[in-house]
């Protein structure tokens, strides 16, 4: 089992749909939709995608 992350909080936060933040970084909603529930492991390169889109440090969104 996945460990829960913030990625769906961060998202909210900055008023992001999952298909806006998606095309930021270059993935499909599918894949934002399967991070957020916890299904999907993003790769390292992806994780500091959203660190950077959302301003904090990789373990803010996945620690």
């Amino acid at each position: 089992m996945l460990k829960k992350n913030k990625l769906q909080s961060f998202r909210k936060k900055a008023e992001l749909s999952q298909e806006k933040l998606a095309e930021k970084v270059n993935v499909t909603r599918q894949t934002i939709i399967s991070i957020e529930r916890c299904r999907y492991v993003p790769s390292l390169e992806l994780a500091l995608k959203f660190a950077k889109l959302f301003k904090c440090k990789v373990e803010d969104l996945f620690g």
